[in-house]
């Protein structure tokens, strides 16, 4: 099988989230949670693996349910919107907040780097083998499969956009991405099972 092209399919993804659940509950398991929570926010997003493990609480605006990826593959600020599913996800890593980092970690970086082990782990307790791409690919897919305007597909994965654009803009920008958003929310959550509870 192509690795560069596999996604987590829409029949495989209950089992998969029972694995990451599962992961969330081992208390000896080295920051269980945190490593499921990573592996959330990216699907709900489609972040790249660094864009999310070294995403900042000052780029985290609550108030605005917003959030903002600065340091990204295009060199351009990436903001999104925050469903209510992410609202509830990044606002319990607060509670849990030690340093600057939503995913901290004792590495030089300061945040986690290296999901291999957790990511093999969920894939023994779900039986789904992944890696962090193919949950960027997945959002993307689920993405089209709603039949999402291609403009929302774009600004969503942060492929680079060719006009230039004002702050202003930005900001109106996001905003007309929060249905998008929201019903890739809805997509996958169903997909996860009914019964999904918000982190």
């Amino acid at each position: 099988m192509d690795r560069k092209s596999t996604v987590i399919k829409s029949h495989q993804l209950a089992a998969w989230h029972e694995g990451l659940t599962r992961l969330g509950e081992q208390n000896d398991y080295p920051q269980a949670m945190m490593w499921k929570d990573y592996f959330l926010l990216i699907l709900f997003t489609g972040l790249r693996r660094m864009e999310a493990a070294s995403l900042r609480w000052n780029d985290v605006d609550f108030k605005a349910k917003t959030f903002t990826v600065q340091d990204t593959k295009n060199r351009e600020i990436h903001t999104l919107p925050m469903t209510d599913f992410l609202y509830e996800l990044l606002w319990r890593r607060k509670q849990f907040k030690i340093s600057e980092f939503v995913f901290p970690a004792p590495s030089q970086s300061g945040h986690i780097m290296e999901p291999r082990k957790a990511m093999l782990k969920v894939a023994e307790l779900s039986g789904i083998p992944f890696t962090v791409h193919d949950l960027r690919r997945t959002f993307a897919t689920t993405t089209e499969s709603l039949d999402l305007p291609a403009y929302a597909l774009k600004r969503l994965l942060n492929h680079k956009m060719t006009n230039d654009v004002t702050a202003g803009y930005i900001m109106r920008d996001v905003e007309r991405l929060r249905k998008p958003m929201q019903r890739i929310r809805d997509f996958l959550v169903s997909q996860m099972s009914c019964d999904v509870e918000v982190p």
